[in-house]
C-alpha cells in the first residue's frame, strides 16, 4: 500500500518538475533504416539514424540482433546523438539486424528493425577465355561467369573494340540474371571479340572480363530449327506490393524466333505492362493484388514453338489500419487496446511495454491485435508498442498508458463564472473536476443542498440541468466533488434575462422588377442583451458589410428591416431574417415574388417556306411570374432597318399560341425571324435570330419607274430607267424588258436587257428618223418568267447638232477680272437642227493655255459675263450652238483686253472730326503705277457697330461729310474706285458714339481735330452730294 501511495504522489510531482512542457513519453522522428554499406567506401564508418522526441529528453541504446551492444567492450561503436556510428566496419562482425531504444522516466521505444549489409564487388580471373566456334545459323551463348559480390549487379557487352554498349534487338539479348550474352541466330558479322561488363551500384564499382572470341565455323551453315529457350523466369516469382516485376524470356532458333507474352487465366495483360526492343522482357510496375497469376511466354518461328511459363505471387508487407493512441486511466479502471494491420500473408501481432515483450497474466489478456489490462494500478503506466509482423516485415505503433490517482482538482475545468439564460429556457451548468478515481457529485445553493425535481435535476455525467428557467432561479450554485483521495468545490453564477421575441416579422411580397422594397424584421429583447441580425436568401446569407449590390440594411438598434433595391427577377425566393444574441437565434421567413417581363421565347424553327409565306414556330420562355399574353414576331432582311414586326396568321398571337404562319413576304429574299413575348409587366427579350433563309422565287410584280431616254446620236433611240431593287426581283437570273414603236405603230419591238444594274438602253437603226416620237414601256423578268410592265412614256429618238453658227458676236471688257460676251440667235428650222443653247468658248494667245474655259447657257439667253479673269490681258471668245445631238459650228473668234488692275494701295492719312452728329472724313489721295488703272474716286463704307448692314458712299473728292446719329460707335472703310475695278480698302476705323466721349469726361478740343495717323493733317469741310452708281 506504501508503493502505492509513492505512485499516486510521483506522478504530479513530475507534471510539476516539468514547468511549462506536459511530460511526454519518447516518440521516434528518425528510425534507423536499411543499409548497404560498399566496403570500398572512404570514410570508412557506416551510421544508422535514430532520434526520438520526448519530455524530459530521452536516452539511446541499441541492439544487434536482440542484444544490447556494450559500449564499454565495443570499441568501435559510438552514439552520435541517438545515431549509432561502427567504425572501421567488419562486415563478419557488423553484419545483421539492428534496433533503436530511447527511454525517459515515462518508458521506452523500440524501433523498427534494420538490416546492415556489405556490398563489394571482386575482379574477374585474368586468365584467357576460351574461343566459342558456331556454324551460321546456330545460336549460341556466350558467358559472363561474374565474380564473387554482394549487391545487385548489371550487365552490359561490347563487341571487338567499339566503346559504346552492344545494343539489343530481336536477335541479340543480355540478360539482367545470369549476365549472358544469347545470339538467337549467329551471322556472319557476328564473329569477333566480345567482353562483359559488370556494374554494382551499391558497392560503387564497375569491372570488365576478359574477352570472349567468337568463330564461325568452315562447315557451312546451320540449317532451320524449332526455338529453344535458353533464358526463362522461374515458375514462381514472389512480388511485393509497389515494386517493379521483371520476367525474362529469350530463344535460339533458325529463323529468329518471335517472343509474345499472354496470362494463362484469360485475363488481359495489364495496360502498364512494358516491353524491351526484343520482346524478351516483360515488366510490370507498381505491382498489385490483380496482377498476381500465371505468366506464360512464347517463342515461335516456321518450325516449331516453345514455351515457358510461371506464376507470380503477391506479397504486401504488414501496413496499419488502426493504430493505438495515448491513453490516461483512472486508478482501478480497465484499458482495451486494439491495433489492426493489413498484410500478405496475414499478421501475426505482440505486444511490448517499455520494449519488454508482455505476456498473458492474470490482469493481463492478449489475443491477436487486442490488449486488455484490468484493476488498473499505477504500475501499469508505460509506454506500449504493438508489433504487426509476418515473414516480409515487422512494423510498430506506440502509445503511453498514464494511470491516475488523484483528489478532485477544478483547476483544469472549473465550472463557469457566470452562465445566462433567458426565462423559460434550459441551462446545464457542467461539473468536471479532475480526479482519479471519478468523484461523486453534489450540488448546492447558497448555502441549501439543492433538491432534485422533473425541472431540476442532476446528470449522469455530474452536470447541473434546469428545465424551463424562472426569475427565481438566479443565485449561486456550488459543484462539491468526493472521492477517496479528497473534496473539492466550486462556484458559478446563474443569471436570468427575458427572452427575445421578433413583433414585426417579415411578411409575404408580390412585387415588379425595378421596384425598391422594405422587408421588416423588428425584435424586443432584454436591454443588456446585445442583438445581431442575420438574412439569408434561399439559404445563402448575405453579407450586408460587403455592400451587396440591390440589398441594404435599415434601421436602428432593434430594427432589422432590409430594403431591395430596383429588385430583379433573380431576387425572386425565400428571404430569412435570424435574430441572433448570446444567448438564442431565432428566425422569421418570407417569400417574395417578383414579376417582370417574359424571358426570350426559345427554339425558333422555320418550316414550310413558299414564295410569300412560312410556317413559325417557337417555345416560350420563362414567364418571370406573369402569365405571358402575347406573342409578336419579327423579321429581318439585308433591306430592312433592323427588326420589323410582319402579318401572321392568326393576327394576334395569345399567350398559348407557339406558332404561326408568316404571311406577306417579299419572293427570293432572305430573311432571319425572332418572337418576342408580352405580359401585363412589358415586353420581354426577343429570342436568337432563327437561322437565315431565302423564300422561293416568284414572277417579278414591280415594273421599272421614271421611265424617260431622248438624246443620243443620230440614228439612236436612247430609253431609260431607274432599276428595281433587289428587294423585288423576285428570283435569279433577273433582267429588264425594254419595249418601243413610233408613235402610230401598231406593233412592238422587244428587247431583254439581261444586267441586273443597268438602267439603260441605246436602240440604233439607220432607218430611225431624228428627232422622232416614240412610245416606251419597260418591264421586268426573271428565272420565273415575264412580270410586269411600266406605264407608256413617250421618247424622242436622237437628233443631228445644230448646223449654223451664231451671228453678231461681239466682247467687251468692264474691269479688270470681267469681260462680257454678246451674240445673235439661230432660228429655228428642221433642216439646220434643234438648238438647245449656246456654249461660250473663251482663251488666250498663251500657246500654254490654248484653252481656258467655257460656260454654257440657256437658248433664249445671248450675253454671258465671264469672270475671274486675268488684268490687262487679251482674251479671245467664240460661240456655239448645241443640242443633245452635240455642238455646232463656232462663231469667228473676236477679243478684248481686259482692264488695268485696280490701285493696290489704299488710302492713308485718314483724318476725322465729329461735330455734333457731323462726321467730316479727309484722306489723302492714292497714287497709282504704271500697270494700275487710275483712280476714278473713293468708296465710303460705314455701319452701326452691331449691325451687318453697310452703306456706300461714293465721291470723286478726296473728303466727305456725312450725317449720322451717333447712338452707337460707327465702323468706316474706305476704297479706291477705277476701271479696274474697286481697289484696296482702309483699315477699319472706329469712331465711338457722342455719349461714351462725354461720359468719361474727355475734354473737346476746339475745334476738335482727331488725327487718325501720325501725320497732323489741318483740313476743310466740303458740302459734298452722295454719288449713286
Amino acid at each position: 500500500m506504501r508503493l502505492l501511495w509513492k505512485l499516486v504522489i510521483l506522478l504530479p510531482l513530475m507534471d510539476t518538475c516539468a514547468g511549462d512542457g506536459r511530460l511526454s513519453h519518447p516518440i521516434f522522428t528518425q528510425e534507423p533504416q536499411d543499409v548497404i554499406f560498399p566496403l570500398a567506401s572512404s570514410p570508412s564508418e557506416v551510421t544508422l539514424n535514430c532520434a526520438a522526441i520526448s519530455h524530459p529528453s530521452p536516452h539511446y541504446r541499441w541492439k544487434q540482433n536482440g542484444t544490447d551492444i556494450d559500449w564499454a567492450t565495443s570499441s568501435r561503436y559510438r552514439l552520435v546523438g541517438g545515431n549509432l556510428a561502427i567504425g572501421p566496419p567488419h562486415p563478419e562482425q557488423d553484419t545483421g539486424m539492428y534496433q533503436c531504444l530511447a527511454t525517459n522516466p515515462l518508458g521506452t521505444a523500440l524501433s523498427q528493425k534494420a538490416k546492415l549489409q556489405f556490398a563489394y564487388l571482386e575482379d574477374f580471373e585474368t586468365k584467357t577465355r576460351s574461343t566459342v566456334s558456331v556454324r551460321e545459323g546456330q545460336g549460341v551463348v556466350l558467358l559472363c561467369g561474374p565474380p564473387p559480390h554482394f549487391g545487385a549487379l548489371s550487365y552490359a557487352w561490347t563487341f571487338n573494340e567499339n566503346p559504346l554498349y552492344l545494343q539489343e534487338d530481336n536477335r541479340r539479348f543480355v540478360s539482367q540474371v545470369t549476365g549472358n550474352l544469347y545470339i538467337a541466330k549467329v551471322e556472319p558479322s557476328d564473329v569477333g571479340n566480345y567482353t562483359c561488363f559488370i556494374t554494382n551500384k551499391e558497392a560503387q564499382r564497375s569491372i570488365h572480363g576478359p574477352p570472349t572470341p567468337l568463330v564461325q565455323r568452315p562447315d557451312g551453315a546451320m540449317g532451320e530449327y524449332e526455338p529453344k529457350i535458353e533464358v526463362r523466369f522461374p515458375e514462381t516469382v514472389h512480388a511485393a506490393k509497389d515494386s517493379s516485376v521483371k520476367l525474362e524470356c529469350f530463344a535460339l532458333g533458325n529463323p529468329v524466333p518471335d517472343i509474345s507474352w499472354r496470362r494463362l487465366d484469360g485475363s488481359p495483360l495489364p495496360g502498364k505492362v512494358k516491353y524491351s526492343k526484343s520482346q524478351a522482357t516483360l515488366e510490370i510496375p507498381n505491382f498489385q493484388q490483380e496482377d498476381e497469376g500465371i505468366y506464360e511466354c512464347a517463342a515461335g518461328n516456321l518450325r516449331g514453338r516453345n514455351l515457358a511459363k510461371g506464376q507470380l505471387i503477391f506479397y504486401a508487407p504488414p501496413e496499419w489500419e488502426r493504430k493505438i493512441q495515448n491513453t490516461d486511466l483512472s486508478i482501478y479502471g480497465s484499458l482495451f487496446w486494439e491495433c489492426k494491420a493489413s498484410g500478405k500473408p496475414r499478421p501475426w501481432y505482440t505486444w511490448l511495454k517499455n520494449s519488454e515483450r508482455l505476456s498473458p497474466e492474470e490482469r493481463i489478456q492478449i489475443e491477436n491485435g487486442t490488449l486488455i489490462i484490468t484493476m488498473l494500478n499505477v504500475s501499469d503506466s508505460g509506454v506500449y508498442q504493438c508489433a504487426a509482423e509476418n515473414e516480409y516485415q515487422i512494423i510498430y505503433t506506440n502509445a503511453e498508458l498514464r494511470v491516475l490517482a488523484s483528489a478532485p482538482d477544478f483547476f483544469k475545468n472549473p465550472i463557469k463564472k457566470l452562465s445566462v439564460v433567458q426565462v423559460g429556457g434550459d441551462i446545464v451548468i457542467e461539473c468536471k473536476p479532475d480526479a482519479f478515481p471519478r468523484a461523486a457529485i453534489s450540488w448546492t445553493r447558497g448555502t441549501d443542498s439543492l433538491r432534485w425535481s422533473t425541472r431540476v435535476f442532476l446528470s449522469e455525467d455530474g452536470s447541473l440541468k434546469i428545465h424551463n428557467v424562472t426569475r427565481t432561479d438566479a443565485g449561486a450554485y456550488t459543484c462539491i466533488a468526493t472521492n477517496q483521495f479528497g473534496v473539492a468545490k466550486n462556484t458559478g453564477n446563474l443569471v436570468v434575462k427575458e427572452r427575445t421575441v421578433i413583433t414585426v416579422p417579415p411578411s409575404q411580397m408580390d412585387v415588379t422588377v425595378g421596384e425598391s422594397i422594405v422587408l421588416p424584421c423588428q425584435v424586443s429583447h432584454d436591454p443588456s442583451v446585445e442583438v445581431a441580425f442575420v438574412w439569408s436568401f434561399n439559404g445563402h446569407t448575405i453579407d450586408l458589410a460587403r455592400g451587396v449590390a440591390h440589398f441594404e440594411r435599415i434601421g436602428g438598434e432593434s430594427f432589422g428591416d432590409l430594403m431591395i433595391r430596383n429588385i430583379q427577377l433573380n431576387h425572386s425566393g425565400k428571404y430569412l431574417c435570424t435574430v441572433k444574441t448570446t444567448l438564442e437565434s431565432l428566425s422569421a421567413g418570407a417569400d417574395i415574388i417578383v414579376r417582370g417581363p417574359p424571358g426570350p421565347p426559345e427554339d425558333v424553327r422555320v418550316e414550310n417556306i413558299s414564295n410569300t409565306t412560312l410556317q413559325l414556330s417557337w417555345s416560350p420562355g420563362a414567364d418571370n411570374n406573369s402569365p405571358i399574353q402575347i406573342f409578336t414576331v419579327q423579321a429581318r432582311t439585308p433591306f430592312s432597318v433592323g427588326w420589323q414586326a410582319v402579318s401572321t396568321v392568326p393576327e394576334i398571337l395569345s399567350g398559348k399560341t407557339y406558332n404561326a404562319i408568316v404571311v406577306g413576304l417579299s419572293p427570293w429574299v432572305e430573311y432571319e425571324f425572332r418572337v418576342v413575348a408580352g405580359n401585363s409587366i412589358g415586353i420581354g427579350e426577343p429570342s436568337e435570330p432563327s437561322e437565315v433563309l431565302r423564300t422561293r422565287a416568284s414572277v417579278p410584280v414591280v415594273a421599272p419607274t421614271s421611265i424617260s431616254g431622248g438624246g443620243g446620236s443620230r440614228y439612236e433611240l436612247v430609253i431609260t430607267w431607274e432599276c428595281v431593287s433587289e428587294e423585288v426581283q423576285n428570283g435569279g437570273e433577273f433582267g429588264y424588258l425594254v419595249m418601243f414603236r413610233p408613235v402610230g405603230s401598231p406593233s412592238w419591238t422587244t428587247e431583254k436587257v439581261p444586267a441586273v444594274e443597268s438602267s439603260r438602253f441605246v436602240y440604233r437603226n439607220a432607218s430611225i428618223t431624228p428627232l422622232s416620237p416614240f412610245e416606251v414601256k419597260v418591264g421586268v423578268y426573271n428565272s420565273e418568267g415575264d412580270g410586269a410592265l411600266s406605264a407608256v412614256c413617250i421618247v424622242y429618238s436622237g437628233e443631228d447638232a445644230p448646223q449654223l453658227a451664231p451671228r453678231g458676236t461681239s466682247v467687251q471688257s468692264f474691269s479688270a477680272s470681267e469681260m462680257e460676251v454678246s451674240w445673235n440667235t439661230i432660228a429655228w428650222n428642221r433642216n439646220t437642227g434643234r438648238v438647245l443653247g449656246y456654249e461660250v468658248l473663251y482663251w488666250t494667245d498663251d500657246s500654254r493655255e490654248p484653252m481656258i474655259g467655257k460656260v454654257r447657257v440657256s437658248r433664249n439667253v445671248t450675253t454671258k459675263t465671264i469672270t475671274g479673269l486675268k488684268a490687262n490681258t487679251v482674251y479671245f471668245a467664240s460661240v456655239r450652238a448645241y443640242n443633245t445631238g452635240g455642238t455646232g459650228p463656232s462663231s469667228p473668234p473676236v477679243n478684248v483686253t481686259t482692264k488695268k488692275s485696280p490701285p493696290s494701295q489704299p488710302p492713308a492719312n485718314i483724318a476725322w472730326k465729329l461735330t455734333n452728329s457731323k462726321l467730316c472724313l479727309n484722306w489723302e489721295h492714292v497714287k497709282t503705277t504704271e500697270n494700275e488703272s487710275e483712280v476714278l474716286g473713293y468708296k465710303i463704307l460705314y455701319r452701326q457697330n452691331r449691325q451687318s448692314k453697310t452703306h456706300i458712299l461714293e465721291t470723286n473728292n478726296t473728303s466727305a461729310e456725312l450725317l449720322v446719329p451717333f447712338e452707337e460707335d460707327y465702323l468706316i472703310e474706305i476704297r479706291t474706285v477705277s476701271d479696274g475695278g474697286d481697289g484696296s480698302s482702309s483699315e477699319e476705323i472706329r469712331i465711338p458714339k457722342m455719349s461714351s466721349l462725354s461720359s468719361r469726361g474727355v475734354p473737346v478740343l476746339e475745334p476738335g481735330i482727331h488725327f487718325l495717323s501720325v501725320l497732323i493733317i489741318i483740313f476743310y469741310c466740303f458740302a459734298i452730294q452722295p454719288l449713286t452708281r
